[in-house]
């Protein structure tokens, strides 16, 4: 599932192909992929709210989009770029048999397209995009926050591992796998370590470790985990150039020389330092 960096690249990406172009047509494939009444009209703008994308055009309407696992967003004029899951449909025909919804706008069309029909489109009023029952339940993201709104949500959670609560979107919005594992690394923080066990300065270096990890992705256009591409259908080079341990195990702590190991936390694959995290 592409994480919030990924769909910041993915926004910036399509609003120089679609940003105040016109829809024209809608079709409509698989009815579990779309959700509400077709629309026409203008593209006023592109928005993120966590991991969706929304499209608004004119008229006060407005189009979610979310890619969950296998989602892909292909545009297709005089160029062909693409986001999301990368298969061969970034140079396949289309629409071919995993397209669930076709775009059509005056200068060239674009795809959605879902092989497991996870994702979803869902047009709104754009008035009621900010009440919708998945936006609505988003906490804040790590630049929104404040150190003390932080620190009160790990007081609140207390019994619970450090890693579990950042995941968790309802409290802390963006942080998937990646960022998490970078950010407590950054902190100094072992993952397993109870959220009311945190000290004031450990909590100001977590959040200042999260703003600094996904502030670099989206500057790198994201990270190259094999199910996600940018917006022009090249990678992004988070990984390669920033990552200092997720996916790093056997290779040594560029801070201390240990070895990064992975372990299980949360129910979730995970790296750490053993000597800067202890």
């Amino acid at each position: 599932m592409p994480e919030l960096p990924e769909v910041e690249t993915i926004k910036r990406g399509l609003s120089k192909f679609i940003l105040h172009q016109k829809l024209v047509k809608t079709e409509v494939l698989c009815e579990k992929s779309f959700i509400g009444q077709p629309i026409k009209g203008e593209v006023m703008g592109l928005r993120r709210f966590g991991k969706a994308l929304v499209i608004d055009f004119e008229g006060e309407k407005s189009l979610m989009i979310h890619l969950r696992m296998t989602g892909q967003l292909i545009w297709q004029g005089e160029e062909r770029y693409a986001a999301g899951h990368p298969s061969e449909n970034f140079v396949a025909e289309l629409p071919n048999k995993q397209t669930r919804v076709v775009f059509e706008f005056e200068n060239g069309k674009l795809f959605f397209n879902d092989q497991r029909k996870f994702g979803f489109c869902k047009v709104m009023a754009t008035s009621e995009v900010e009440q919708d029952a998945f936006v609505k339940k988003l906490a804040k993201e790590p630049w929104q926050m404040s150190v003390d709104e932080l620190a009160e949500q790990f007081k609140r959670h207390k019994s619970a591992l450090t890693k579990a609560v950042l995941l968790d979107q309802t409290i802390i919005c963006g942080l998937g796998n990646i960022y998490v594992d970078e950010t407590l690394f950054y902190a100094g923080v072992n993952p397993a370590k109870r959220a009311g066990d945190l000290t004031k300065k450990q909590i100001e270096k977590i959040l200042e470790g999260a703003r600094l990890v996904m502030q670099r992705s989206i500057d790198s256009g994201g990270s190259t985990m094999a199910t996600y591409v940018k917006a022009d259908g090249t990678r992004g080079d988070y990984l390669e150039k920033f990552a200092q341990v997720f996916r790093k195990e056997g290779t040594p702590c560029p801070n201390c020389g240990t070895m990064i190991k992975k372990i299980r936390v949360a129910g979730r694959g995970t790296h750490i330092c053993p000597e800067c995290q202890k």
